[in-house]
C-alpha cells in the first residue's frame, strides 16, 4: 500500500481541517492510504513539555513516519510569511534523514491557513518548500486545470492549498478551498502511486 504522510501543525483548527480534507483526497485514489500526524507545541520556557501522546487529534509524527512514507503533505498556519515554530522545530531535527537521503525522489505538497487574504499564505507555502527541496523531494502544486483556482475569492494558490481564516480564525473553509484541498490530496496520491 502506498502511504501519504500528512504532517501538520494547527493552533486554531483550520490547518487540521485542511489536513483531514487532503487525507480524503488521498484516499479517493485506490491503493493509497493517508497517515495523518501532527507535531507538539514548543515553548520558550525550556521546562515546559507536552505529553508524549496528544490528548486528542492525530498522533505526533516521528522521523520514522517521514522515512517510511511514499509522499508528504506538509501544513502549517502562516506566521509572518513562514511556517509555525513547532513544525520548523520538527523539520530542523531531520538531519539524519537528510544524511541518508531518505526523502530523495518522494513527492511533496504544502498547505497553509492565514488570517487575511494578504496574510503571507503564498510566502508561507514557498518557505515550507525550502527544507523539502533540501531533502531532494519532488514538489507538486495545484494546476490551473483545477477550476476552483480561477474562481476562488478565498484561499487557493498554484503553490498549494490555502485558507483565509479571518483575524479570529473563525471563517469556515470555503467550498473552493475544500475542492482545492481534495484536489491536492488526490494529485499527491496519484503521483505517489505512479512513482511507487
Amino acid at each position: 500500500m502506498t502511504t501519504v504522510l500528512i504532517l501538520y501543525y494547527s493552533q486554531g483548527g483550520a490547518v487540521k481541517q485542511m489536513a483531514q480534507l487532503i487525507a480524503r483526497g488521498v484516499e479517493s485514489v485506490a491503493g493509497v492510504q493517508a497517515k495523518v500526524r501532527t507535531v507538539p507545541k514548543v515553548s520558550a520556557n525550556c521546562e515546559a513539555t507536552e505529553p508524549e501522546i496528544p490528548a486528542s487529534g492525530a498522533p505526533y509524527a516521528s522521523l520514522q513516519d517521514l522515512e517510511d512514507c511514499d509522499a508528504l503533505a506538509l501544513g502549517s498556519p502562516t506566521r509572518f510569511g513562514n511556517m509555525a515554530a513547532p513544525l520548523k522545530y520538527f523539520l530542523d531535527g531531520t538531519s539524519g534523514l537528510w544524511l541518508k537521503g531518505a526523502l530523495i525522489g518522494k513527492p511533496a505538497a504544502v498547505f497553509t491557513s492565514s488570517g487575511s487574504l494578504h496574510g503571507g499564505n503564498e510566502m508561507t507555502l514557498l518557505t515550507m518548500m525550502i527544507p523539502l527541496l533540501h531533502h531532494g523531494m519532488l514538489l507538486l502544486g495545484l494546476p490551473y486545470s483545477e477550476s476552483a483556482l480561477g474562481t476562488t475569492t478565498t484561499g487557493g494558490t498554484p503553490y498549494g492549498a490555502s485558507h483565509i481564516g479571518g483575524a479570529l480564525d473563525d471563517r469556515p473553509i470555503s467550498e473552493d478551498e475544500k475542492k482545492l484541498c481534495l484536489a491536492l490530496g488526490k494529485r499527491l496520491a496519484e503521483t505517489a502511486l505512479k512513482l511507487h
